[in-house]
């Protein structure tokens, strides 16, 4: 039972270290893939409603702690983020939900949200406007985000075969 809440946390760890060394130089036009989103929704969907948004908290503290960013903007996205995914939760549907094109869908709708809201929290741009925030600050890093968790589903695939 431990070893659900710790296998998370220790996988964060090297994802967290990804996501601040090398993710910012796959940037494209200032548009930024969040890998520890795909974690939150792979968890989520394995765990829960109160388990991801549970883990989301914890990994947005850290991740704040880590990051030297704003303190508690993570925390608040990725709790919703986790929140948000555990939506889709399914006891009966787990494989369904983390081997398929399904999972691409969570993880673009809860990546959106996610970087909504912390575009929305963190952004001091003056020329800020609703099309911005929508297009640039949500829908693009949820695609992106989105293209990313490809490899989650083929390893996952070949493990449920096998």
């Amino acid at each position: 039972m431990l070893w659900n809440f710790l296998k998370p946390i220790l996988i964060f760890i090297p994802i967290a270290s990804i996501q601040l060394v090398i993710v910012p130089l796959l940037s494209i036009n200032d548009i930024n893939p969040n890998i520890i989103v795909i974690l939150i929704c792979f968890y989520t969907l394995k765990y829960g409603q109160i388990y991801g948004t549970l883990l989301g908290f914890v990994i947005g503290l850290i991740f704040d702690l880590i990051s030297g960013g704003l303190l508690g903007a993570f925390m608040l996205t990725f709790t919703i983020a986790g929140f948000s995914a555990g939506y889709f939760y399914n006891e009966n549907k787990v494989d369904i939900y983390t081997t398929s094109y399904a999972f691409i869908i969570v993880v673009f709708l809860c990546s959106t949200i996610n970087s909504f809201l912390y575009t929305l929290i963190s952004s001091t741009d003056k020329d800020f406007n609703i099309f911005y925030l929508i297009l640039e600050g949500s829908i693009l890093p949820g695609l992106y985000t989105a293209f990313f968790s490809l490899p989650v589903i083929i390893l996952n695939s070949r493990k449920a075969f096998v």
